[in-house]
């Protein structure tokens, strides 16, 4: 009879067939879901990938300058190199000159040292003309101040390998020295700690006023009929609907000098003459909340939505007061809503580029700004990845500290 039961009709094991219909559930669902992972893949995370890699990735040197990079392998680093290692500068930039990739060569160089990009071009250049060498004496003579000073020749020794910390440690404020040790960046040229700085703390700001607008609206939301807060809901979300550029427009007519804003705090006596509310922090918070108000607010209302208000009622039974029976009864249970809320609103606040560009001043641009600067206007991957990758890592290491301290299991969307 055990026999039987362990066995189907077809004296195949039970056990096995139920395996073998599970294995075949998992590749049904694999099947379905194998689409959206390939798209993912391909449109996101291996650009993403690639992209972040040029932070720490940049084989322009070794590539184009393979002679020299391969003979300062043999430098000591204190003086300047011997005349085998001109020898293979002046076949590096005469070829360079021939094959038209100076001008990589030089911007490369000028990444790390301002200016260095004429000078090469114009030692490749002279050195095309070079007869043969010795060269160490003629191309010091032709820029002494590029190949007669060591600062060149670190940076080319360093390029030996495509690997460089270079991009990583300008992001935060470091660089080589003229040893190659890292020191700090000058302070009339360090700005990336300020940027980061600023960054995040606009993030803090406009996550904590989306907070206080969004909590008691969710809380009305959540106590009225479902008619009236599904009305309510669609009015919160429209500034998503909308488009960036035409919400922005509309704040910087309320925000001018002589916007409404302005002329109805002067007749209210509130102020005497207009205020500058446009091209300062006050323009850059306001309308970012005024976005992010809907992506905060939607998830503690649909936590509040699932509290049952027989708890308050309890509370208020047993004694309590009105304030004291919400903060000890209905508001930790809001707490999932609120750190999911503002989690969402915090990391997408920290991606804003359009806002701060056309509302805010020149002393509150984010870092979205910089890397969008470097990839348009400079063509510096290498620079824009190394932000991008420093944002993405401070984005994870706060996110990790709040599943550490709240639990991911309670961060809940509704």
């Amino acid at each position: 009879m055990a026999t039987q039961i362990a066995r189907g009709p077809d004296s195949i094991p039970l056990r096995l067939k139920l395996q073998r219909t599970e294995r075949q559930r998992k590749l049904k669902a694999f099947a379905l879901v194998l689409p959206l992972l390939v798209f993912v893949l391909t449109a996101f995370v291996l650009p993403i990938g690639g992209m972040l890699s040029k932070a720490i990735y940049d084989d322009t040197l070794l590539t184009l300058m393979p002679r020299t990079t391969a003979a300062l392998q043999g430098w000591n680093g204190n003086s300047l190199p011997d005349e085998a290692v001109y020898d293979a500068l002046a076949n590096d930039l005469r070829q360079a000159w021939a094959q038209n990739t100076a001008p990589k060569i030089g911007t490369r160089i000028n990444y790390e040292l301002p200016g260095a990009r004429t000078q090469l071009l114009t030692s490749a250049r002279k050195a095309s003309t070079l007869s043969a060498g010795p060269y160490k004496a003629e191309l010091i003579a032709i820029d002494p101040v590029l190949w007669g000073q060591p600062e060149v020749w670190h940076l080319l020794m360093r390029a030996n390998s495509p690997y460089t910390a270079d991009y990583l440690l300008r992001s935060l404020d470091f660089q080589y020295g003229p040893q190659g040790q890292i020191v700090t960046t000058p302070p009339q040229n360090a700005i990336f700690r300020d940027v980061l700085l600023r960054t995040f703390g606009i993030s803090i700001g406009v996550t904590a006023a989306t907070l206080l607008l969004g909590f008691p609206f969710a809380y009305l939301m959540a106590s009225l009929p479902q008619t009236t807060s599904n009305i309510l809901i669609i009015i919160v979300i429209l500034p998503v609907w909308t488009s960036p550029l035409v919400s922005i427009t509309g704040w910087l007519v309320m925000l001018q000098r002589d916007g409404i804003l302005n002329n109805i705090l002067m007749a209210l006596h509130i102020i005497s003459q207009p205020a500058q509310l446009i091209f300062n922090r006050i323009g850059t918070v306001a309308a970012m909340t005024h976005v992010q108000l809907s992506f905060t607010l939607l998830p503690i209302y649909s936590v509040m939505k699932t509290i049952p208000r027989d708890h308050l009622r309890a509370a208020r039974s047993l004694g309590a007061g009105p304030f004291y029976a919400f903060r000890k009864v209905y508001f930790p249970q809001t707490l999932p809503g609120i750190a999911a809320g503002c989690l969402l609103s915090f990391i997408m606040s920290l991606g804003y580029y359009l806002t701060p560009a056309l509302v805010g001043g020149p002393t509150d641009q984010m870092v979205s700004s910089f890397i969008a600067h470097y990839m348009n206007d400079e063509l510096n991957w290498g620079m824009a990845s190394a932000l991008g990758v420093i944002l993405l890592t401070a984005t994870l290491l706060l996110y990790y500290v709040y599943t550490r301290l709240a639990g991911a299991d309670r961060t809940k969307m509704g």
